[in-house]
């Protein structure tokens, strides 16, 4: 077979269509035009531009692909910018620290846990020793899935009541007490 290029799949589509299902505007539409987007047909005097959808979607990739790899030097008010926002985003997360509004990720992975444990047990010990007295000698297939269901929630609107998480949970100074005991006696 001497195909010079395989057919590719996709949709032929006009430059609006392509510009709709790619979320962009028709002058984004032609700046990829000027940077080699294939065309099918170019378009004027009646004529319509025809793309096929396949062959612009592996474009578009390449084409993303490149400038990740190839980016533009940045200017020095592009870097003053940038230095500036990132120094502001420390400030305030440093400020947010400070109001106790946010806590390490390590305590918070620790209270959640302890919380799923919570959860995890109430349905293990709690579920099945209530249910399976209520299901004792019942056939129905109906009442059992009423029962089951009844109980998971029973157990889960507990759980909802009780604070699975507290601020001891995640007090920070509780943690590096505890860390430096643990430290000083190894």
């Amino acid at each position: 077979m001497t195909d010079k290029k395989k057919k590719s799949k996709g949709q032929e589509v006009n430059r609006a269509d392509l510009a709709d299902i790619n979320g962009v505007s028709l002058p984004t539409v032609d700046e990829w035009v000027r940077r080699g987007c294939p065309v099918v047909q170019r378009g004027g005097r009646g004529r319509a531009w025809k793309f096929n959808t396949a062959e612009v979607r592996s474009w578009r990739d390449d084409d993303i692909r490149a400038q990740a790899s190839h980016p533009e030097m940045a200017t020095k008010d592009q870097l003053v910018l940038r230095k500036l926002a990132a120094e502001t985003e420390q400030a305030e997360l440093d400020l947010a620290r400070a109001k106790a509004e946010l806590v390490p990720v390590e305590q918070f992975d620790r209270a959640l846990a302890k919380a799923f444990g919570e959860v995890r047990a109430g349905i293990r010990n709690v579920l099945p020793s209530r249910a399976a007295r209520r299901l004792i000698g019942e056939s129905d297939e109906t009442q059992i899935k009423a029962v089951v269901l009844d109980e998971v929630d029973q157990v889960l609107e507990a759980l909802a009541d009780t604070d699975l998480i507290t601020e001891a949970d995640l007090d920070e100074d509780d943690d590096e007490e505890e860390a430096e005991e643990g430290a000083d006696s190894a």
